[in-house]
């Protein structure tokens, strides 16, 4: 998942992509044009996995990356646009690790709405590669400190280069999906995880403030409906979920270097 992003608010649409010496660039679009906004990073080549996010909603956009500035060890930075994607502002430390690094090579999540900007990474600490949500009230002027997702930890050496899923629902409130070992699982801060399936890659997306689900198991493409009913809806890895409307989702994943899509009727 180290391709550009995308998103969409009042302003249009908003693309940030990063380059192989690790500098991220938003685009946007004017009208029928696609336009070059500035450098989101504020201290050049410091995003060298490529590993980012990005959201919008309203006027607002917020994107997060894996950053080495320092130290040389990934941490947790992000930057807002106010302007769709123009310019960026400051960039500021959201998240370090007190062991050494967050996990490397796994991409981390944002979401936001109006205000809220929550962020969903996946952690290194005491040996244990578990994910933490980190949530703002205030468009990411100021963050509140990391929660653990979930009760159990996994305990492992090397990095499992899976970020999971990251939403708000219709009532604000945050969604979240990922992987400990081979197992899907969806948490909120403070609460139990519940294992969903087995499998990798997940995704996410609340309809009626009812999640849907997404990962692959074997090369094959799950859609879980809020009823809990799975279907195989394709073959490949990486799939995407976003809803459509209040009775449709879209898969989108890839497989042998080509972009599959699949409508799934709730």
């Amino acid at each position: 998942m180290r391709g550009p992003q995308i998103a969409v608010n009042n302003s249009g649409v908003i693309i940030t992509a990063c380059t192989t010496k690790g500098n991220i660039f938003s685009y946007y679009k004017d009208k029928e044009n696609w336009k070059q906004g500035t450098r989101v990073n504020d201290v050049d080549t410091i995003a060298k996995e490529g590993l980012m996010a990005l959201s919008a909603d309203g006027e607002n956009a917020f994107a997060v990356w894996l950053d080495i500035r320092g130290n040389k060890r990934n941490k947790i930075y992000g930057a807002k646009s106010n302007d769709g994607g123009k310019t960026w502002s400051e960039n500021t430390m959201i998240y370090t690790s007190p062991d050494s690094s967050v996990c490397q090579c796994c991409k981390p999540s944002v979401t936001v709405k109006n205000n809220q900007v929550y962020i969903m990474f996946r952690n290194w600490l005491h040996g244990n590669r578990d994910l933490y949500l980190i949530q703002s009230d205030n468009n990411g002027t100021s963050f509140e400190p990391a929660q653990k997702l979930g009760i159990n930890s996994w305990k492992i050496n090397s990095c499992p280069m899976d970020g999971g899923g990251l939403a708000i629902n219709e009532n604000g409130k945050v969604q979240t999906v990922w992987r400990r070992e081979g197992n899907i699982l969806t948490a909120v801060t403070g609460v139990p995880e519940i294992q969903i399936g087995k499998g990798r890659s997940c995704a996410i997306a609340p309809v009626n403030n009812q999640n849907n689900y997404a990962w692959t198991d074997n090369q094959k493409v799950i859609c879980m409906k809020a009823g809990g009913q799975k279907k195989v809806i394709g073959t490949g890895s990486l799939p995407v979920l976003k809803a459509l409307d209040n009775e449709h989702v879209i898969c989108v994943w890839e497989n042998e270097k080509q972009i599959h899509a699949a409508v799934v009727d709730l």
